[in-house]
């Protein structure tokens, strides 16, 4: 089993992509998993899922289960599979149910406010 924590990520945090705001949360939380860059997960409620268009793309990871993914619409681009949520985690990590997460690029951004 990978040493996977994840607590409450301190502050605000927000995502924009496009030029627009797709988030802002208090209530984020940070998965830390050996290997990998920390992840911020946003709740759903706290996120403009009109600008979210759920894709075909699917992975499994061993540790957290199947990822839905995302692509993030914006004015001028569409940013393919840019974002994920794991709808049915596995227990161990059950608190990343109903978030989502996304993967910062040069046109995503997450940060801490």
């Amino acid at each position: 089993m990978a040493d996977i924590t994840i607590r409450k990520a301190e502050g605000t945090w927000v995502v924009r992509a496009g030029g627009a705001v797709l988030g802002e949360s208090k209530d984020a939380l940070e998965l830390s998993e050996p290997g990998y860059p920390d992840v911020i997960y946003f709740p759903r409620d706290d996120i403009a899922m009109a600008f979210l268009d759920e894709t075909d793309h699917r992975t499994t990871c061993p540790h957290k289960g199947e990822a839905r993914y995302f692509s993030i619409i914006t004015k001028s681009h569409t940013l393919d599979n840019a974002a994920w949520s794991y709808e049915a985690p596995q227990d161990t990590v059950a608190r990343i149910k109903n978030h989502l997460a996304f993967h910062p690029s040069d046109k995503v951004a997450v940060e801490r406010v």
